[in-house]
């Protein structure tokens, strides 16, 4: 039983290795496996004295620091729901999430994030502050609940429990909310330890956000379920002047990230090489497609195998990805191959596709969400003919790795961050002055999609380039702000007279390409 929950393996890897490190704050402290546990089970008891129980969601805003991996396992051992948030929403935004969720408490560092406070306030939800003070300390909550150690005795934690509460931006108006159980995560963190054969001797330092499944099920808790040490860089967030200094003090083995943090990190090495660089047994991406270009740069220059792979949130991160060498080739512009679950390209019948016929990229498996919250219309459509429904165009070979053509989806993946385009076009046409808004993803080198947007405005007005995105920052997190704004008249529509991303996104960009001067826009 204890493999099928996230919280029963962790429990497996203290009592193997107590005395390992599990996880370091850099240049600060190291808890071993021992410590976390403890540390784990009197945050979970606080929380229990303070009143969260078996299905309760307790909303996690904060950087990526020690007190989010205690609090989020302290709750997930509660029986109770981890929905962690980006620090970086609006407090409109907070609101949704905190609302959709359904959160009972939220948890923030002791200076709290003013936009999410506000929304908490607005929602009669309880705040807490949480702090560790250091290694020898234990997690001190601001709602000063008393430890009872035996309250934690009752507890057993199920494999259907809702561990992770996650929203994945849809194509509709609304983020769908994903929720994971402790089988999903037990499931993913096993397919992910197999495929990389992370064992208690490898080392990381943690790049990514711990409220996105990327940086939590890749490069956290994988690593914890394998006995491996993880390292959270000082400031709380990735700093390419920092990045090589802790992957060295920490003996590194691997680092787990998106294109974007690659190409910083490789500008970096061009114009500041480090004096020495560690010896890793791999490099892996996600999240986004990387350039072959720059996979070729990353091992030339760091000495070591790129494995890009392929993940979303539904499927609790990972679906496939190329192997390790001594498994198997790993081809530069595919994800790989299917890992831990079923894979299969459908045709709209649902009919499975020989190799080399490109459809629809389809899963199942113990990993993959039982459904979205509240939400039938989306699952009548992810949920298909027995398979999970992923919205990606793809295409096996012979060796059954994945190539990804499109996206049926119209999601635009900045850097890994995928924004809904309606939900910037809601913003858009939110201002007085706009008549008609829309935003689409056009490519760029650093991002690999960036956002742009054109509007037609009202009749009498002169909005220009400057205020439509003044307005966008002051109403959208700043990954969804658009990087450029077209004004203009009309916007190109198909021959049934709907507007089509694709197409209004080829009419701005040739404006830009083909004149000195653009047509739209400053």
């Amino acid at each position: 039983m204890e493999n099928q929950t996230l919280t029963g393996l962790l429990k497996k890897v203290a009592s193997e290795f107590p005395n390992r490190r599990a996880v370091s704050v850099s240049g600060k402290f190291d808890l071993t496996y021992a410590r976390l546990q403890e540390l784990v089970d009197h945050a979970a008891s606080l929380l229990i004295a303070s009143g969260i129980g078996p299905n309760d969601t307790v909303a996690l805003t904060f950087p990526n620091t020690v007190e989010l991996v205690v609090m989020f396992l302290a709750v997930i051992r509660c029986r109770a729901t981890a929905a962690p948030l980006n620090p970086a929403y609006t407090a409109e935004e907070f609101e949704f999430y905190l609302s959709d969720s359904e959160s009972k408490l939220l948890i923030t560092p002791e200076v709290p994030i003013q936009a999410v406070k506000a929304a908490a306030t607005k929602l009669n939800i309880p705040h807490v502050t949480a702090k560790l003070a250091g290694a020898t300390s234990h997690v001190t909550l601001s709602s000063a609940a008393e430890s009872s150690p035996d309250s934690l005795s009752q507890l057993v934690n199920d494999a259907s429990d809702v561990a992770l509460f996650l929203h994945t931006s849809g194509t509709t108006s609304r983020p769908k909310g994903v929720p994971l159980t402790q089988l999903n995560l037990a499931s993913s963190v096993q397919n992910i330890k197999s495929v990389y054969k992370l064992t208690e001797s490898d080392s990381t330092v943690i790049v990514l956000p711990l409220f996105h499944v990327h940086g939590l099920i890749a490069g956290l808790l994988s690593s914890l379920v394998a006995g491996a040490a993880v390292t959270l860089p000082a400031a709380g967030r990735f700093s390419a002047s920092t990045f090589w200094a802790d992957m060295l003090s920490y003996n590194a083995t691997w680092y787990t990230a998106v294109p974007t943090i690659h190409q910083i990190i490789l500008d970096r090495h061009d114009s500041k090489p480090e004096p020495k660089y560690p010896k890793l047994r791999f490099i892996r991406s996600c999240s986004s497609s990387l350039a072959p270009s720059i996979l070729a740069r990353l091992e030339e220059s760091f000495g070591a195998p790129v494995l890009e792979a392929y993940a979303m949130t539904e499927a609790t991160h990972l679906m496939c990805s190329n192997p390790l060498p001594e498994d198997g080739p790993h081809k530069p512009g595919s994800v790989g191959r299917a890992v831990g679950q079923e894979l299969a390209i459908l045709d709209e019948k649902g009919l499975v596709q020989p190799e080399g016929v490109n459809g629809e990229v389809c899963i199942r498996g113990p990993n993959v969400t039982k459904g979205y919250k509240n939400n039938p219309e989306a699952n009548k459509a992810a949920f298909l003919f027995g398979w999970f429904h992923t919205g990606d165009i793809g295409v096996l070979d012979s060796d059954g790795y994945l190539s990804l053509v499109g996206r049926i989806k119209e999601l635009i993946n900045r850097g890994g961050e995928k924004i809904s385009p309606i939900e910037v076009d809601a913003v858009l046409v939110s201002h007085p002055e706009i008549e008609q808004g829309v935003s689409f993803g056009v490519p760029d080198d650093k991002y690999g999609e960036e956002i742009n947007c054109a509007v037609i405005p009202r009749k009498g007005t002169s909005i220009d380039e400057e205020e439509v995105l003044r307005f966008c920052k002051k109403n959208l997190a700043s990954f969804k702000v658009p990087k450029k704004a077209f004004i203009t008249d009309s916007l190109p529509k198909t021959a049934t007279g709907k507007i089509q991303r694709r197409i209004v996104a080829e009419h701005f960009l040739a404006q830009i390409s083909t004149a000195k001067v653009p047509k739209f826009g400053a």
